[in-house]
């Protein structure tokens, strides 16, 4: 099965590995289908991002969600640890 794809903004990282992702137990994925999150599920995530022509090239990342324990930004209830292949462009 097909891990669902999170957008996400990575200006929100919080660490070199991890990303801000919600403030609810669910969140929207990029086909309209609302996605449970729940500690070590396995996403994929996005932002929009073009590449030096100007043509689209998303960034994207896989990673594992996990709850929001850092104490930084109270307000989000999520992050989401990115693996080791780390934030690359679609291209690549």
């Amino acid at each position: 099965m097909d891990r669902p794809r999170i957008y996400v903004d990575f200006n929100e990282m919080i660490a070199e590995d991890l990303v801000l992702l919600s403030q609810e137990d669910t969140k929207q994925d990029s086909d309209g289908n609302v996605v449970l999150l729940c500690e070590g599920k396995m996403i994929d995530i996005f932002m929009d991002d073009t590449n030096e022509p100007g043509e689209k090239d998303n960034l994207m990342a896989s990673g594992t969600v996990e709850a929001n324990t850092t104490g930084l930004f109270p307000v989000c209830k999520w992050n989401c640890r990115i693996d080791a292949n780390g934030i690359r462009h679609e291209s690549e």
